[in-house]
Protein backbone atom coordinates (compact mmCIF):
# COMPACT_ATOMS: atom_id res chain seq x y z
CA UNK A 1 0.00 0.00 0.00
CA UNK A 2 1.11 3.57 -0.59
CA UNK A 3 2.35 5.20 2.61
CA UNK A 4 0.23 8.23 3.39
CA UNK A 5 -2.88 6.89 1.68
CA UNK A 6 -6.26 6.22 3.26
CA UNK A 7 -5.45 2.51 3.18
CA UNK A 8 -2.13 3.06 4.96
CA UNK A 9 -2.01 6.44 6.76
CA UNK A 10 1.37 7.84 7.73
CA UNK A 11 1.93 7.59 11.50
CA UNK A 12 3.95 10.49 12.94
CA UNK A 13 5.14 11.11 16.50
CA UNK A 14 6.10 14.66 17.49
CA UNK A 15 8.21 15.14 20.63
CA UNK A 16 7.58 18.54 22.23
CA UNK A 17 4.32 20.51 22.26
CA UNK A 18 5.64 24.03 21.83
CA UNK A 19 4.97 26.20 18.78
CA UNK A 20 7.29 24.30 16.41
CA UNK A 21 5.58 21.00 17.25
CA UNK A 22 2.11 22.38 16.60
CA UNK A 23 3.25 24.09 13.40
CA UNK A 24 4.75 20.81 12.16
CA UNK A 25 1.50 18.96 12.77
CA UNK A 26 -0.47 21.75 11.12
CA UNK A 27 1.75 21.47 8.05
CA UNK A 28 1.22 17.69 7.93
CA UNK A 29 -2.56 18.10 8.11
CA UNK A 30 -2.47 20.61 5.25
CA UNK A 31 -0.47 18.26 3.03
CA UNK A 32 -1.89 15.71 0.62
CA UNK A 33 -0.80 12.89 2.89
CA UNK A 34 -3.28 10.97 4.98
CA UNK A 35 -1.63 10.95 8.39
CA UNK A 36 -2.27 10.57 12.09
CA UNK A 37 -0.13 12.44 14.62
CA UNK A 38 0.58 11.91 18.29
CA UNK A 39 2.14 14.80 20.20
CA UNK A 40 4.22 13.96 23.29
CA UNK A 41 5.34 16.27 26.09
CA UNK A 42 7.07 15.54 29.39
CA UNK A 43 4.77 18.04 31.13
CA UNK A 44 1.00 17.57 31.53
CA UNK A 45 0.48 20.95 29.85
CA UNK A 46 1.01 21.82 26.16
CA UNK A 47 2.29 24.95 24.37
CA UNK A 48 5.90 25.06 25.59
CA UNK A 49 7.35 28.57 25.87
CA UNK A 50 4.00 30.18 25.05
CA UNK A 51 2.87 28.99 28.48
CA UNK A 52 6.19 28.89 30.30
CA UNK A 53 8.24 31.59 28.57
CA UNK A 54 6.08 34.48 27.34
CA UNK A 55 6.09 37.20 30.00
CA UNK A 56 2.86 37.67 32.00
CA UNK A 57 2.65 41.32 30.88
CA UNK A 58 2.54 40.15 27.25
CA UNK A 59 -0.80 38.35 27.33
CA UNK A 60 -1.73 39.21 23.72
CA UNK A 61 1.17 37.13 22.43
CA UNK A 62 -0.43 34.09 24.04
CA UNK A 63 -3.44 34.41 21.74
CA UNK A 64 -1.47 32.30 19.25
CA UNK A 65 -2.71 29.33 21.29
CA UNK A 66 -5.99 29.65 19.37
CA UNK A 67 -4.14 28.46 16.26
CA UNK A 68 -2.77 25.46 18.12
CA UNK A 69 -6.22 24.63 19.50
CA UNK A 70 -7.53 24.41 15.92
CA UNK A 71 -4.78 21.93 15.10
CA UNK A 72 -5.61 19.94 18.23
CA UNK A 73 -9.26 19.74 17.16
CA UNK A 74 -8.33 17.69 14.07
CA UNK A 75 -9.68 14.15 14.21
CA UNK A 76 -6.21 12.70 13.56
CA UNK A 77 -4.51 14.55 16.44
CA UNK A 78 -3.78 13.14 19.89
CA UNK A 79 -1.89 14.62 22.83
CA UNK A 80 0.10 12.54 25.30
CA UNK A 81 1.19 14.80 28.14
CA UNK A 82 3.16 13.68 31.21
CA UNK A 83 5.18 11.31 29.00
CA UNK A 84 8.96 11.65 28.94
CA UNK A 85 10.75 10.31 25.87
CA UNK A 86 13.88 8.51 26.96
CA UNK A 87 12.18 7.41 30.19
CA UNK A 88 8.51 6.44 29.82
CA UNK A 89 9.02 5.68 26.14
CA UNK A 90 12.30 5.09 24.33
CA UNK A 91 13.18 6.35 20.88
CA UNK A 92 13.08 2.70 19.77
CA UNK A 93 9.50 2.51 21.04
CA UNK A 94 8.60 5.49 18.86
CA UNK A 95 10.33 4.08 15.79
CA UNK A 96 8.50 0.80 16.24
CA UNK A 97 5.06 2.39 16.52
CA UNK A 98 5.46 5.31 14.08
CA UNK A 99 6.70 5.76 10.54
CA UNK A 100 8.40 9.08 11.33
CA UNK A 101 9.48 10.98 14.44
CA UNK A 102 9.81 14.79 14.62
CA UNK A 103 11.80 16.30 17.49
CA UNK A 104 10.37 19.65 18.57
CA UNK A 105 11.84 19.71 22.07
CA UNK A 106 13.17 23.27 21.88
CA UNK A 107 16.02 24.55 24.05
CA UNK A 108 15.19 23.81 27.69
CA UNK A 109 18.55 24.75 29.21
CA UNK A 110 20.72 27.87 29.17
CA UNK A 111 24.14 28.77 27.86
CA UNK A 112 26.96 29.39 30.29
CA UNK A 113 29.05 32.56 30.21
CA UNK A 114 32.15 30.49 30.87
CA UNK A 115 33.73 32.92 33.33
CA UNK A 116 35.24 32.61 36.80
CA UNK A 117 32.73 32.86 39.64
CA UNK A 118 29.72 31.94 37.51
CA UNK A 119 28.75 29.29 40.07
CA UNK A 120 28.54 31.72 43.00
CA UNK A 121 25.27 32.18 44.83
CA UNK A 122 23.42 35.14 43.34
CA UNK A 123 24.19 34.25 39.73
CA UNK A 124 21.14 32.93 37.90
CA UNK A 125 20.09 32.22 34.37
CA UNK A 126 17.22 34.12 32.83
CA UNK A 127 15.79 30.66 32.04
CA UNK A 128 15.36 30.02 35.78
CA UNK A 129 13.84 33.41 36.51
CA UNK A 130 11.43 33.35 33.57
CA UNK A 131 10.35 29.80 34.39
CA UNK A 132 9.88 30.74 38.05
CA UNK A 133 7.54 33.69 37.53
CA UNK A 134 5.68 31.85 34.77
CA UNK A 135 4.90 28.84 36.95
CA UNK A 136 7.06 26.28 35.11
CA UNK A 137 7.33 23.18 37.35
CA UNK A 138 11.10 22.90 36.87
CA UNK A 139 11.82 26.19 38.64
CA UNK A 140 9.36 26.55 41.51
CA UNK A 141 11.99 25.71 44.13
CA UNK A 142 14.08 28.79 43.28
CA UNK A 143 14.55 31.63 45.75
CA UNK A 144 16.08 34.73 44.22
CA UNK A 145 16.11 36.69 47.51
CA UNK A 146 14.85 39.85 45.83
CA UNK A 147 14.14 41.30 49.28
CA UNK A 148 17.86 41.18 50.07
CA UNK A 149 19.15 42.86 46.90
CA UNK A 150 19.28 46.47 45.78
CA UNK A 151 21.38 46.25 42.61
CA UNK A 152 21.05 43.74 39.75
CA UNK A 153 22.96 43.18 36.51
CA UNK A 154 21.35 41.57 33.47
CA UNK A 155 23.83 40.19 30.93
CA UNK A 156 22.48 40.46 27.38
CA UNK A 157 19.95 42.79 25.79
CA UNK A 158 17.76 40.49 23.70
CA UNK A 159 14.08 39.60 24.12
CA UNK A 160 14.54 37.50 27.25
CA UNK A 161 16.77 40.08 28.93
CA UNK A 162 14.13 42.74 28.34
CA UNK A 163 11.49 40.47 29.91
CA UNK A 164 13.65 40.04 33.01
CA UNK A 165 14.22 43.80 33.27
CA UNK A 166 10.52 44.64 32.90
CA UNK A 167 9.42 42.11 35.50
CA UNK A 168 12.05 43.33 37.99
CA UNK A 169 11.37 47.02 37.41
CA UNK A 170 7.64 47.45 36.98
CA UNK A 171 5.02 48.12 39.65
CA UNK A 172 3.89 44.68 40.93
CA UNK A 173 0.58 46.17 42.04
CA UNK A 174 -0.35 47.19 38.49
CA UNK A 175 -0.75 45.14 35.32
CA UNK A 176 1.16 42.16 36.70
CA UNK A 177 -1.35 41.62 39.49
CA UNK A 178 -4.10 40.73 37.01
CA UNK A 179 -1.89 38.55 34.80
CA UNK A 180 -1.10 34.83 35.03
CA UNK A 181 2.07 35.38 37.07
CA UNK A 182 2.30 33.03 40.03
CA UNK A 183 1.22 34.31 43.44
CA UNK A 184 4.62 33.39 44.87
CA UNK A 185 6.46 35.46 42.25
CA UNK A 186 4.07 38.39 42.64
CA UNK A 187 4.57 38.43 46.40
CA UNK A 188 8.37 38.24 45.99
CA UNK A 189 8.27 41.19 43.58
CA UNK A 190 6.13 43.18 46.00
CA UNK A 191 8.71 42.77 48.75
CA UNK A 192 11.65 43.29 46.38
CA UNK A 193 14.23 45.91 47.37
CA UNK A 194 15.83 46.03 43.90
CA UNK A 195 16.31 49.66 42.86
CA UNK A 196 19.15 49.61 40.31
CA UNK A 197 19.18 47.39 37.21
CA UNK A 198 22.09 47.52 34.78
CA UNK A 199 21.77 45.96 31.31
CA UNK A 200 25.12 44.80 29.93
CA UNK A 201 25.37 44.50 26.14
CA UNK A 202 28.56 43.24 24.50
CA UNK A 203 27.92 45.11 21.24
CA UNK A 204 27.24 48.77 20.53
CA UNK A 205 23.89 50.58 20.60
CA UNK A 206 23.50 50.17 16.83
CA UNK A 207 23.82 46.39 17.15
CA UNK A 208 21.61 45.96 20.24
CA UNK A 209 19.50 42.79 20.15
CA UNK A 210 16.31 44.36 21.51
CA UNK A 211 13.64 45.63 19.16
CA UNK A 212 12.40 49.25 19.17
CA UNK A 213 9.15 48.07 20.76
CA UNK A 214 10.95 46.24 23.56
CA UNK A 215 13.26 49.08 24.58
CA UNK A 216 10.36 51.54 24.44
CA UNK A 217 8.38 49.26 26.77
CA UNK A 218 11.25 49.41 29.25
CA UNK A 219 11.49 53.18 28.85
CA UNK A 220 7.78 53.68 29.51
CA UNK A 221 7.48 51.64 32.72
CA UNK A 222 5.70 53.40 35.56
CA UNK A 223 7.88 53.67 38.62
CA UNK A 224 11.16 53.20 36.73
CA UNK A 225 13.44 55.47 34.70
CA UNK A 226 15.54 54.30 31.77
CA UNK A 227 18.85 56.11 32.26
CA UNK A 228 21.36 56.31 29.40
CA UNK A 229 24.63 58.19 29.48
CA UNK A 230 25.06 60.16 26.26
CA UNK A 231 28.58 58.75 25.86
CA UNK A 232 27.06 55.23 25.64
CA UNK A 233 25.24 56.08 22.41
CA UNK A 234 27.96 58.04 20.63
CA UNK A 235 28.61 55.93 17.55
CA UNK A 236 32.10 55.15 16.33
CA UNK A 237 32.80 55.63 12.63
CA UNK A 238 32.37 51.93 11.82
CA UNK A 239 28.93 51.77 13.45
CA UNK A 240 27.80 55.03 11.90
CA UNK A 241 28.73 53.83 8.40
CA UNK A 242 27.17 50.41 8.98
CA UNK A 243 23.99 51.96 10.37
CA UNK A 244 23.66 54.27 7.38
CA UNK A 245 24.32 51.69 4.68
CA UNK A 246 23.55 48.18 5.90
CA UNK A 247 21.62 48.06 9.17
CA UNK A 248 17.95 47.13 9.39
CA UNK A 249 15.45 49.96 9.96
CA UNK A 250 14.92 48.66 13.52
CA UNK A 251 18.57 49.41 14.38
CA UNK A 252 18.15 53.01 13.27
CA UNK A 253 14.99 53.33 15.37
CA UNK A 254 16.83 51.92 18.38
CA UNK A 255 19.65 54.43 18.09
CA UNK A 256 17.23 57.32 17.65
CA UNK A 257 15.28 56.29 20.76
CA UNK A 258 18.42 55.71 22.83
CA UNK A 259 19.85 59.11 21.89
CA UNK A 260 16.57 60.84 22.68
CA UNK A 261 16.37 59.06 26.05
CA UNK A 262 19.96 60.04 26.88
CA UNK A 263 18.90 63.71 26.88
CA UNK A 264 16.20 63.20 29.53
CA UNK A 265 18.44 62.91 32.57
CA UNK A 266 18.06 60.46 35.44
CA UNK A 267 14.41 61.09 36.25
CA UNK A 268 12.68 60.91 39.62
CA UNK A 269 11.35 57.36 39.74
CA UNK A 270 12.34 55.01 42.55
CA UNK A 271 13.87 52.40 40.26
CA UNK A 272 16.58 53.08 37.68
CA UNK A 273 17.45 51.01 34.62
CA UNK A 274 20.88 51.66 33.11
CA UNK A 275 21.86 50.59 29.58
CA UNK A 276 25.54 49.83 29.06
CA UNK A 277 27.02 48.94 25.68
CA UNK A 278 30.32 47.45 24.49
CA UNK A 279 30.89 45.62 27.78
CA UNK A 280 31.33 41.93 28.68
CA UNK A 281 31.52 40.25 32.11
CA UNK A 282 34.88 38.53 32.52
CA UNK A 283 34.54 37.39 36.15
CA UNK A 284 31.96 37.29 38.93
CA UNK A 285 33.40 38.64 42.18
CA UNK A 286 32.61 37.45 45.67
CA UNK A 287 33.56 35.40 48.68
CA UNK A 288 32.20 32.66 50.95
CA UNK A 289 30.19 31.33 48.02
CA UNK A 290 28.25 34.58 47.48
CA UNK A 291 28.67 37.08 44.66
CA UNK A 292 29.32 40.74 45.44
CA UNK A 293 29.97 42.16 42.01
CA UNK A 294 31.06 41.60 38.47
CA UNK A 295 34.28 42.50 36.64
CA UNK A 296 33.51 44.03 33.26
CA UNK A 297 35.77 44.41 30.24
CA UNK A 298 35.21 47.24 27.80
CA UNK A 299 34.88 46.15 24.16
CA UNK A 300 35.63 47.77 20.84
CA UNK A 301 34.13 47.09 17.44
CA UNK A 302 35.99 45.82 14.40
CA UNK A 303 34.78 44.92 10.90
CA UNK A 304 34.73 41.21 10.08
CA UNK A 305 35.35 39.88 6.56
CA UNK A 306 31.85 40.91 5.51
CA UNK A 307 32.19 44.39 6.99
CA UNK A 308 29.83 43.64 9.89
CA UNK A 309 30.82 45.24 13.22
CA UNK A 310 31.90 42.65 15.80
CA UNK A 311 32.95 43.19 19.45
CA UNK A 312 36.29 42.27 20.98
CA UNK A 313 37.81 42.94 24.36
CA UNK A 314 40.23 45.76 24.93
CA UNK A 315 41.73 44.50 28.20
CA UNK A 316 40.37 47.56 30.02
CA UNK A 317 38.27 46.41 32.98
CA UNK A 318 36.32 47.87 35.88
CA UNK A 319 34.26 46.40 38.73
CA UNK A 320 30.53 46.86 39.23
CA UNK A 321 28.97 46.20 42.64
CA UNK A 322 25.77 44.17 42.25
CA UNK A 323 23.87 41.76 44.51
CA UNK A 324 22.40 39.57 41.77
CA UNK A 325 23.27 38.74 38.19
CA UNK A 326 20.91 37.28 35.59
CA UNK A 327 22.56 35.86 32.49
CA UNK A 328 20.40 36.12 29.38
CA UNK A 329 22.99 34.92 26.89
CA UNK A 330 20.93 32.28 25.13
CA UNK A 331 19.14 28.97 25.50
CA UNK A 332 20.52 25.56 24.54
CA UNK A 333 18.97 22.19 23.87
CA UNK A 334 18.89 19.15 26.14
CA UNK A 335 19.87 15.70 24.80
CA UNK A 336 17.32 12.91 24.42
CA UNK A 337 18.65 9.40 25.01
CA UNK A 338 19.02 7.66 21.67
CA UNK A 339 19.11 10.85 19.58
CA UNK A 340 22.34 12.37 18.16
CA UNK A 341 23.22 15.67 19.84
CA UNK A 342 25.66 18.46 18.97
CA UNK A 343 27.11 19.24 22.39
CA UNK A 344 28.80 22.52 21.46
CA UNK A 345 25.85 23.97 19.56
CA UNK A 346 23.19 22.53 21.86
CA UNK A 347 21.01 21.27 18.99
CA UNK A 348 20.22 18.00 17.23
CA UNK A 349 22.52 17.80 14.18
CA UNK A 350 20.48 18.06 11.01
CA UNK A 351 20.49 18.90 7.34
CA UNK A 352 17.54 21.20 6.65
CA UNK A 353 15.55 19.32 9.28
CA UNK A 354 16.66 15.79 8.47
CA UNK A 355 18.36 14.35 11.56
CA UNK A 356 22.04 13.46 11.08
CA UNK A 357 24.24 10.93 12.89
CA UNK A 358 26.62 13.85 13.55
CA UNK A 359 26.93 17.33 12.08
CA UNK A 360 28.86 15.95 9.10
CA UNK A 361 27.39 12.46 9.29
CA UNK A 362 24.80 10.48 7.40
CA UNK A 363 21.07 11.13 7.48
CA UNK A 364 19.18 9.16 10.14
CA UNK A 365 16.16 7.70 8.33
CA UNK A 366 12.64 8.71 9.39
CA UNK A 367 13.73 11.20 12.04
CA UNK A 368 13.42 14.99 11.75
CA UNK A 369 13.97 18.19 13.76
CA UNK A 370 12.09 21.51 13.94
CA UNK A 371 12.31 24.78 15.84
CA UNK A 372 15.04 25.69 18.28
CA UNK A 373 16.12 22.04 18.51
CA UNK A 374 16.91 22.38 14.79
CA UNK A 375 18.42 25.87 14.47
CA UNK A 376 19.14 27.11 17.99
CA UNK A 377 17.38 29.90 19.92
CA UNK A 378 16.59 32.44 17.23
CA UNK A 379 13.52 34.25 15.99
CA UNK A 380 10.09 34.86 17.45
CA UNK A 381 7.19 32.44 17.96
CA UNK A 382 5.99 32.98 14.39
CA UNK A 383 9.44 32.14 13.01
CA UNK A 384 8.76 28.52 13.88
CA UNK A 385 5.91 28.32 11.37
CA UNK A 386 8.00 28.51 8.17
CA UNK A 387 10.77 26.54 9.88
CA UNK A 388 8.45 23.62 10.66
CA UNK A 389 6.89 23.76 7.22
CA UNK A 390 10.34 23.48 5.65
CA UNK A 391 11.16 20.35 7.66
CA UNK A 392 7.78 18.79 6.90
CA UNK A 393 8.40 19.43 3.20
CA UNK A 394 11.57 17.30 3.51
CA UNK A 395 9.61 14.59 5.32
CA UNK A 396 6.96 14.54 2.60
CA UNK A 397 9.67 14.40 -0.05
CA UNK A 398 11.14 11.35 1.71
CA UNK A 399 7.90 9.38 2.11
CA UNK A 400 6.22 10.19 -1.22
CA UNK A 401 5.69 7.09 -3.34
CA UNK A 402 6.94 4.83 -0.55
CA UNK A 403 5.11 1.55 -0.14
CA UNK A 404 4.34 0.00 3.23
CA UNK A 405 2.67 -3.16 4.43
CA UNK A 406 -0.05 -3.19 7.06
CA UNK A 407 1.83 -3.21 10.35
CA UNK A 408 0.01 -4.09 13.58
CA UNK A 409 2.71 -2.20 15.53
CA UNK A 410 1.53 1.00 13.82
CA UNK A 411 -2.01 0.57 15.12
CA UNK A 412 -2.79 3.81 17.02
CA UNK A 413 -4.04 1.85 20.02
CA UNK A 414 -0.75 0.02 20.51
CA UNK A 415 1.01 3.05 21.97
CA UNK A 416 -1.92 3.60 24.35
CA UNK A 417 -1.70 -0.02 25.50
CA UNK A 418 2.07 0.26 25.95
CA UNK A 419 1.78 3.35 28.14
CA UNK A 420 -0.94 1.71 30.21
CA UNK A 421 1.17 -1.44 30.62
CA UNK A 422 4.01 0.73 31.96
CA UNK A 423 1.73 2.54 34.37
CA UNK A 424 2.14 5.94 32.75
CA UNK A 425 -0.73 8.28 33.67
CA UNK A 426 -0.72 10.16 30.38
CA UNK A 427 -2.71 13.34 29.82
CA UNK A 428 -5.01 13.73 26.82
CA UNK A 429 -5.92 17.04 25.23
CA UNK A 430 -9.38 16.72 26.78
CA UNK A 431 -7.68 16.38 30.18
CA UNK A 432 -5.69 19.54 29.45
CA UNK A 433 -8.86 21.42 28.48
CA UNK A 434 -10.37 20.54 31.86
CA UNK A 435 -7.24 21.77 33.64
CA UNK A 436 -7.21 24.91 31.48
CA UNK A 437 -10.80 25.70 32.45
CA UNK A 438 -9.98 25.11 36.11
CA UNK A 439 -7.00 27.48 36.00
CA UNK A 440 -9.15 30.16 34.39
CA UNK A 441 -11.89 29.64 37.02
CA UNK A 442 -9.39 29.91 39.88
CA UNK A 443 -7.91 33.01 38.29
CA UNK A 444 -11.28 34.71 37.99
CA UNK A 445 -11.78 34.25 41.73
CA UNK A 446 -8.60 36.28 42.28
CA UNK A 447 -9.17 38.83 39.53
CA UNK A 448 -6.43 37.28 37.37
CA UNK A 449 -6.22 35.90 33.83
CA UNK A 450 -5.57 32.45 35.31
CA UNK A 451 -4.11 30.82 38.39
CA UNK A 452 -1.62 28.23 37.20
CA UNK A 453 -0.91 24.87 38.76
CA UNK A 454 2.84 25.01 39.20
CA UNK A 455 3.87 21.42 39.99
CA UNK A 456 3.35 18.22 38.04
CA UNK A 457 1.90 16.66 41.19
CA UNK A 458 -0.75 19.37 41.63
CA UNK A 459 -1.56 19.25 37.91
CA UNK A 460 -2.06 15.49 37.93
CA UNK A 461 -4.08 15.63 41.16
CA UNK A 462 -6.40 18.21 39.60
CA UNK A 463 -6.64 16.32 36.30
CA UNK A 464 -7.55 13.08 38.03
CA UNK A 465 -10.18 14.91 40.10
CA UNK A 466 -11.60 16.66 37.03
CA UNK A 467 -11.80 13.44 35.03
CA UNK A 468 -14.68 12.51 37.32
Amino acid sequence: MELGSQERPLRVAVVGSGPSGFYAIGALFKSDLECTTDLFDRLPTPFGLVRGGVAPDHQKIKNVIRVYNKTAAHENFRFFGNVMIGCDLSVDDLLRHYDCVIYASGNESDRAMGIEGEDLDGVYSATEFVGWYNGHPDFQDRDFALDQATSVAVVGNGNVAMDVVRILAQDPHGELAASDITDEALQALRTSTVREITILGRRGPAQAAFSPKEIKEVGSLEGADLVIDGAEVDLDELSATWLENEAAPSAKKNVEYLKETSTQGTGEAERKIHCKFLVSPVAVLGGDGKMTGVRIERNELYADDSGTPRPRGTGDTYDLDVDLLFKAVGYRGVPIEGVPFHERWGIFPNDEGRLLESQDGEVVPNQYVVGWAKRGPSGLIGTNGPDSQATVAKLIEDVQSRRADADPEKDPERIVALLQERGVDFVTFADWERLDAEEIRLGEEKGKVREKFTTVESMMEAINRLRG
